[in-house]
């Protein structure tokens, strides 16, 4: 396939998995792509970046467990194509209160009938034996192991998909900031950027992360409820003697703690003798202008304090906690429910100018799936097949501006007190 100039089938704004994913997928089907991202590639300054994701099966809402499903084997095709590794298949184990609303979710979408994960549900003294001690649970949680999770590397992964979108004839740009996206009087999709430059394409995805909310806003006027959260993601001294113990190899899990806060973990494999372990949640902010300390410290806004106190209730024999040996800084872009945005904007654009964003700090791990989605929903103008995307439409917030109703709201309580409210002068 030959492009060449400025024209386009289709353009895609911004180069995180997301939109390295879609231009992948158009590519793939022969379709003329243009990828364009307003800082270099790999940047460190969004989501798409890092030494880790999780990916797991395990999901308190039944439209994901699919999706991911499905990125699983999206994953293992590309990587058979680009000839190496980005995922690395573990045990997923969930844990916390026996009584958590979204726990028990989790418990029946993973073990009812319709379900193929084979989890396991475990009282507390089964996880003892299961993980060798790894886990002290208090006697009122339990815990859901299932043979389908895993860690992706992040930033490799990113470089995977934009090489083999180049390898299928897509043309990828950084430096390349957006400011404007209009229709001509041809009715073409007129992209602009800061540098100036000008490209046109039938059809354009804007998939630009935490900067979504704002480019859209300029863009059409419409304010979608998309948060940009700062993060802090910790790593910790793993006790001396148990370090091969918590690795992949020595069979530790990926593993969430539902409650108040929400924790995760990945096992030790990117720094030798140290283990992610992090809280879901992150202080408000404009990604334009962040405070890169936000989270660190020991007050009532810490991230790192709640990590801290999980790991001596929990891991007390496996993980110091001092504190963290390393933290490194990312971000979260996210919704009332924590659902997806994946829309057509609509208005003067109709179905020619798809929107995705808000993935709340959970959507990674279906950036193919996603990918494939929006690919189909810009070149044919229809949703996506195989997904049931009234889950994430704009217009779920036009009449509850908290977004899907859902049963289990604890986890939901539990997010918006202990992230939402951090630094509320900055809201």
């Amino acid at each position: 396939m030959e492009v060449s100039g400025n024209q386009f089938d289709l353009i895609v704004v911004g180069g995180g998995i997301m939109g390295s994913c879609t231009a992948y997928e158009a590519a793939k089907r022969g379709h003329r792509v243009l990828l364009l991202e307003q800082f270099d590639f790999l940047h460190h300054l969004g989501s798409s970046h890092g030494e880790s994701r999780t990916i797991r099966c395990t999901y308190p809402e039944h439209y994901y467990t699919q999706m991911v499903l499905e990125s699983f084997r999206l994953w293992g095709e590309a990587e058979s194509e680009v000839g190496y590794q980005v995922l690395t298949e573990t045990t997923q184990f969930d844990m916390g209160p026996a009584g958590n609303k979204s726990l028990q979710s989790v418990v029946a979408n993973s073990t009812g009938a319709s379900s193929n994960l084979e989890a396991q549900v475990l009282n507390h003294s089964q996880v003892a034996d299961k993980f060798s001690g790894t886990f002290g649970l208090p006697e009122d949680w339990i815990g859901v192991a299932t043979e389908r999770g895993g860690i992706i590397k992040p930033t490799k992964a990113l470089a995977m998909f934009q090489a083999l979108a180049i390898r299928r004839g897509a043309v990828l740009k950084d430096r390349m900031e957006v400011v404007d996206i209009n229709k001509d009087r041809h009715a073409k999709i007129l992209v602009t950027t800061s540098t100036k430059h000008q490209f046109w394409a039938n059809k354009c995805v804007v998939t630009a992360g935490a900067w979504t909310q704002k480019l859209v806003k300029t863009v059409s006027g419409l304010h979608l409820p998309i948060q940009p959260l700062h993060t802090v993601i910790c790593y910790w001294k793993i006790k001396q003697g148990f370090e091969k113990h918590l690795s992949p190899e020595g069979g530790f899990p990926t593993f969430a703690s539902y409650g108040s806060p929400y924790i995760y973990g990945t096992p030790s494999m990117e720094f030798p003798g140290l283990i992610k372990i992090a809280m879901h949640g992150g202080h408000r902010c404009d990604p334009d202008q962040r405070d890169w300390n936000a989270g660190k410290s020991t007050n009532s806004g810490s991230l790192i304090e709640p990590v801290r106190q999980w790991i001596r209730e929990v891991m007390p024999d496996r993980v110091e906690a001092d504190g963290p040996v390393l933290t490194q800084a990312c971000m979260y872009s996210m919704t009332p429910d924590e659902d997806f945005v994946i829309d057509f904007l609509g208005g003067e654009f109709g179905k020619d100018v798809v929107v995705a964003g808000g993935f709340s700090g959970h959507g990674f791990k279906m950036g193919p799936v996603i990918g494939r989605i929006l690919a189909q929903m810009a070149i044919n103008g229809s949703e996506g097949t195989g997904v049931e995307m009234e889950w994430f439409r704009v217009r779920r917030f036009d009449d509850d501006t908290h977004g899907n109703v859902k049963e289990y709201e604890d986890q939901m309580i539990a997010l918006r007190t202990h992230a939402l409210y951090f630094t509320e002068e900055m809201a």
